[in-house]
Formats: structure tokens, sequence, C-alpha cells
């Protein structure tokens, strides 16, 4: 099968915004694949362990361009470009309310990782309309992995079904994690919480690409995920993966508000519960947002 036509589950509306985020990430990543292990990324940094290249705008670039030709009534959340109103400026409704279709897109998840040659990246594509998650794409151009949900689709890799891991808890799980380089104020509560879940754990990964990571955890390829200090479009074509798939996605006290504070707990349900707990035992959302306060 070709991954790039990989429509499978979903119908309707949600169908057809999978449709076009597929479309729109394999044409982000004929750019990554042109400028990967090039000299001419024109690396900047954003901030501190935060970078940005040539490669990160240009894939943006064409994903928005293949978006924005389709449906110029929806907005855009982007990691490069910020939020980007409808063409109308009022976004699908009318209003550019809680209800208008917003893209979540992240044109290079794994900076670092690209700039540095290692081949452990992707892009990741997301649809919601107000809290739902209607599509969700992460696709990994290198290894030609597509990964896609939608609503009531289930969750497919390279079109065949996936389901996330059925393991019981804890004892023994292979994780996988990230580091909050970009939030050392919480690396204290970090590294507490990485003790007590490393002393149960078969095995913990950090490989530095979240939506990737979200992905293999929706494939049952590893058990679970945790990390703090996420953004949007490093969550949301994940978030929707792990829940097509069968599992859990909570923030650090079990709730829903990942996208609010980008910290996230994800896996099989058996897993999830033992991973959460574990978690709750060393911080909450309070106590991290006491430590690494969001910038307003």
């Amino acid at each position: 099968m070709d991954p790039g036509r990989d429509l499978s589950g979903g119908k309707g509306e949600p169908r057809l915004f999978l449709a076009a985020a597929v479309d729109a990430a394999k044409a982000g990543a004929e750019v990554l694949r042109h400028y990967f292990r090039s000299a001419d990324l024109d690396v900047r940094a954003k901030e501190a362990n935060d970078f940005v290249t040539r490669a990160d705008h240009e894939s943006e670039e064409r994903i928005l361009r293949v978006l924005r030709g389709r449906f110029p009534d929806h907005r855009i959340l982007a990691e490069e470009s910020g939020r980007v109103e409808a063409l109308d400026g009022r976004g699908e409704g009318g209003d550019g309310g809680a209800e208008a279709v917003e893209w979540i897109v992240d044109p290079l998840d794994g900076t670092s990782n690209y700039l540095h040659g290692l081949p452990v990246f992707c892009i990741s594509i997301g649809c919601r309309r107000g809290e739902n998650l209607l599509a969700g794409v992460v696709y990994d151009p290198i290894g030609d992995e597509l990964f896609t949900a939608s609503r009531g689709g289930g969750a497919h890799w390279n079109g065949r079904p996936v389901s996330v891991s059925t393991g019981p808890g804890l004892a023994g799980a292979f994780l996988a994690t990230g580091y909050p380089f970009r939030a050392r104020g919480a690396l204290d509560l970090y590294l507490d919480v990485f003790r007590e879940v490393f002393q149960h754990a078969g095995g913990v990964r950090r490989c530095g690409a979240a939506a990737l990571d979200l992905a293999y955890t929706a494939a049952g390829v590893y058990d679970g995920f945790f990390e703090f200090r996420l953004s949007p479009w490093d969550l949301a074509a994940g978030v929707l993966l792990v829940k097509e798939a069968g599992g859990r996605v909570s923030d650090l006290d079990g709730g829903e508000g990942y996208f609010q504070g980008g910290n996230v707990v994800a896996g099989g349900p058996g897993v999830h519960a033992e991973l959460l707990a574990a978690v709750r035992s060393r911080v909450s959302e309070g106590t991290l947002e006491e430590a690494d306060p969001r910038a307003e």
C-alpha cells in the first residue's frame, strides 16, 4: 500500500480531513528529505535549546498551502507561524469561535535530531473542532512510516489497524519519555518522576520526537509515554492516535488539560493507570506550575 494514500478508517468529515492531512504531510516531507543532512539548513535558536531551520519553515509553508487550498475557512495553529486565521478572518461557522475547525501543525517534530543528522523526526498534523479532535497524521519521512487516525475510525499504521498495549501495569513496561529541556524549572520534579518510574519499568527510551513517541504508543510498540511542557502541535495528532487505538491520555492529575498545561501521560488502559499513579506520587499540575510557571 502507498502510505501516502492511507485513508483507512473514518467516515464523512473526519475522513475528508484525514485525506487532506495525509497529502499535506507528504508535501512537507518532500522538503524535509531534501534538506536532511544538508549544509544549507540556516539554523537559528528561537530560545535556549529550541532551534528552527530552513527546513522547518519551508515544510510548514508546503503543509499550509495544501490545507489553505482545500479549507480556506479553517483556522491554523502552526509552530512557526502561530495562529493563522481563516482567509475571511472568521473561521468556519462565521465567527471564528470555539466551534471553528482548526488545524494544528508541527512541520518538523525532532528538530535537534534533524539538524544533527539523526533520522528520528516527523511531521504532525491534527485537526479539531472546539475540543473534539477529528483527524491526525504523524509521518516519519525517512522511515516512510505513516500513522493516521480519524474520529470514530480507529488508528492505523501504514494502512494496518493498530491498538495500544494490553500490558496490565507498569512492571516491565517499555516506555517513552522526553526531557524538559525548555522547562528547566521542571527538571527536579521530572527527575523525581523518572526515578519512580524507572524502578518499575522494563525500559525507558528518549528519542526526541514526542509526536512519534505517541504514535508508537498507539501502535503498541511503547506501552506508555510521559512528558512535561509540550506544545499543542506536539500533541494533537498523537493524542487522537492513542485514543482511537483504545488507549488513555491525561494530564498529571488524570484530567484532560494536556493542551493547556502541556503535560501528558498516555498508554494502554492498564499501563496508563499505574503510570499515572507513579507520576502523581511525585508531581501534580499545581506543583509543576509553581516550579515552572507557564508564560502568559
